[in-house]
């Protein structure tokens, strides 16, 4: 019983997090027979902050914190470019994207909602 309402709560989180959730399907990608690098984290680059919790949490070092490059700054809105240049352009950067496992504890943590998984193609 205690598997499937992980299931049912992974299924809704996913749902929730995702912007393409069709393509997830929670009843078959079970954290443990998810291939890694079979799923993308997306980071949402006019919402992160660079606080490093993604970083910190992540068991599988798929992120680092960095400074963001001048060429990634030009598609920012206003808040972004607000937000980047208070933080010393400081987030996180997906560094080891293979490495993925889709645990979703990057999304969980993170306190800006600026990530989402996303599975590849």
């Amino acid at each position: 019983m205690p598997i499937l309402l992980c299931f049912t709560f992974r299924s809704l989180w996913l749902d929730n997090h995702t912007d393409n959730h069709e393509e997830l399907n929670t009843m078959t990608d079970s954290p443990n027979n998810i291939r890694p690098g079979a799923i993308q984290p997306v980071i949402n680059r006019n919402r992160c902050e660079g606080k490093g919790d993604c970083a910190t949490v992540c068991p599988y070092d798929v992120f680092t914190i960095g400074t963001l490059p001048p060429e990634d700054r030009k598609g920012l809105n206003i808040i972004g470019k607000v937000k980047g240049f208070v933080h010393g352009w400081q987030q996180a950067l997906v560094t080891n994207m293979d490495a993925c496992h889709g645990c979703g504890l990057c999304v969980t943590q993170c306190p800006e909602d600026a990530i989402t998984l996303t599975r590849i193609k």
